[in-house]
């Protein structure tokens, strides 16, 4: 369990850190936006699922779906005020490395990027990558290097959209692992939803460093609105399909 001063993360109250609520107004459009939107995607993909499945479980043995706990933002009520609660969920995706790989190399690497420790992440890099993914990583399947490169592994957070453990857009739910070593600044991230995609992920995605992908998430809070996702959603197809900041 993660514990910061005595309390587990669970108990992260970061709202006074941020000074913006957009009102319930917002977030139920929000709401809305991302159950119709998530409806919408999941019927054009649909026959896409099966083939991707199949790949993955030709191509290594393992389970198709990938589950891990991570950490999101909750706005809930406290008193006359409402503020943003840090919580754990069960985090989707397909399966891009070998069954029960051990996570100490991320973990060792995330400690590196969150610190700027810029040899230690050059170290861990492809040399000529230009970016702060992890991506000589031999944990990684053949199949799953594809589904990583074109974010196709994503497609599995439709569903914790569409239960509400996250949105469409907002910034990217970090591990316990993180968190654990987050300063105050850094937690003030996850006053918004978590997000499929986000502001961090269209301008620079993993070729920025650790401090200004929080300035990117934190610009997006102050600025967060449903016109504003639209457009990030729109610049998020062509990031992908460039491939700009994959790993």
């Amino acid at each position: 369990m993660i514990t910061r001063n005595g309390r587990t993360a669970a108990s992260y109250i970061v709202s006074d850190h941020v000074h913006v609520d957009r009102g319930s107004g917002y977030y139920i459009a929000k709401r809305v936006f991302d159950v119709v939107l998530v409806v919408l995607i999941v019927f054009t993909i649909a026959l896409v699922i099966p083939l991707i499945a199949l790949a993955i479980k030709l191509d290594s043995p393992g389970p198709v779906i990938f589950r891990q706990k991570r950490y999101r933002g909750r706005r809930v009520r406290a008193g006359d005020r409402w503020v943003w609660r840090v919580e754990p969920f069960t985090f989707y995706k397909f399966r891009t490395m070998t069954a029960n790989a051990r996570p100490d190399v991320h973990q060792d690497y995330m400690k590196a990027y969150i610190g700027g420790d810029v040899d230690t992440l050059s170290a861990m890099n492809t040399p000529g990558e230009g970016s702060y993914k992890l991506t000589n990583d031999r944990r990684v399947t053949r199949v799953g290097r594809v589904l990583r490169k074109l974010s196709i592994d994503e497609l599995p957070q439709l569903w914790n959209v569409l239960v509400g453990d996250m949105s469409l857009v907002g910034p990217r739910p970090p591990l316990p692992y993180e968190v654990e070593v987050y300063q105050q600044r850094h937690l003030a991230r996850m006053a918004s939803p978590a997000g499929l995609t986000g502001w961090w992920q269209v301008n620079g995605r993993c070729e920025t460093l650790f401090e200004e992908m929080i300035d990117l998430d934190l610009e997006y809070i102050r600025h967060s609105s449903i016109w504003l996702d639209l457009k990030i959603i729109a610049r998020t197809m062509p990031a992908v399909l460039t491939g700009r900041g994959a790993g």
